[in-house]
């Protein structure tokens, strides 16, 4: 019986240890919940004042956006140079003015050479001619070669690449042969004849051209003819620029002019173009 007391007593002891341990442990639960409650508060709170003070810091598109000039933008929307009946007829007016003949036929045209009245079409690194194009008709008026020297000048240190003359000097012979075969050709007579008869008129081909060469070559052409130095049509079948230069764009009687004296206008306009 004493054994039997002192096992319920010892059983009864440790019972009532384990219940207290119990007692013990629980309010350190109840303080450890707290302390993880208290510290994600805290990063919470420490997330929100870092955001808002990156919000605060945040600059507005214009100050982090450059602005972009459209000023030359307009340049590459310029409409194409299209040609009118107005414009040919004021062609032909102008050439006459300018005491130039049609050239009847080859024996005309190879007198007017050794004249000088005609010469070589400047070929250079920044300008060629077309291969298929007669040799005999490979010339111009003095101050057309001028122009197109400067114009080819100035293109290429823009692109790096050679305008082409795919036409210059052509004899009325060879106009009405022309008209037979292509219906888009200019009369070989009359107050719409073509400008080619006088050496004063040359195609630059667009063929092979980029969209940016050709708004640079409307850029650099426009001005030269409001100044009524020269007249373009903008030709798509052809797809060509063709150009009639007047007398007026380089008056022999005036010292020669450097390429950014004569068209300065012109090309800084051009050099706007992107």
């Amino acid at each position: 019986m004493r054994c039997l007391s002192v096992l319920l007593a010892a059983v009864l002891l440790d019972g009532a240890g384990t219940s207290a341990f119990a007692v013990k442990r629980k309010p350190h639960h109840a303080r450890s919940t707290s302390v993880h409650a208290h510290t994600r508060s805290h990063q919470t709170g420490r997330t929100r004042a870092r955001r808002a003070a990156l919000e605060a810091k945040e600059e507005p598109a214009s100050a982090t956006i450059p602005e972009v000039s459209l000023k030359h933008a307009k340049m590459l929307l310029l409409p194409p140079l299209k040609g009118s009946r107005e414009s040919l007829v004021r062609q032909n007016q102008r050439s006459e003015a300018d005491g130039l003949e049609r050239i009847e036929d080859d024996d005309q045209l190879s007198e007017l050479r050794t004249q000088h009245a005609l010469v070589a079409v400047p070929v250079s690194m920044s300008l060629r001619v077309n291969t298929e194009l007669p040799a005999n008709r490979r010339y111009c008026r003095p101050w057309t070669g001028r122009f197109l020297s400067d114009l080819a000048r100035v293109h290429y240190a823009r692109f790096h690449r050679p305008l082409q003359v795919n036409s210059a000097v052509r004899t009325v012979a060879y106009q009405r042969r022309l008209i037979e075969v292509n219906g888009n050709a200019a009369p070989a007579d009359g107050d719409v004849a073509s400008p080619h008869l006088t050496g004063a008129a040359i195609d630059i081909a667009k063929k092979g051209l980029s969209i940016s060469e050709v708004a640079w070559m409307r850029a650099y052409l426009l001005p030269l003819q409001n100044a009524g130095k020269l007249d373009v049509e903008e030709e798509f079948y052809q797809s060509c620029f063709h150009i009639t230069v007047y007398k007026s764009y380089a008056p022999p009687t005036q010292p020669k002019l450097t390429p950014h004296e004569h068209g300065n206008k012109s090309a800084l306009i051009a050099a706007g173009v992107q």
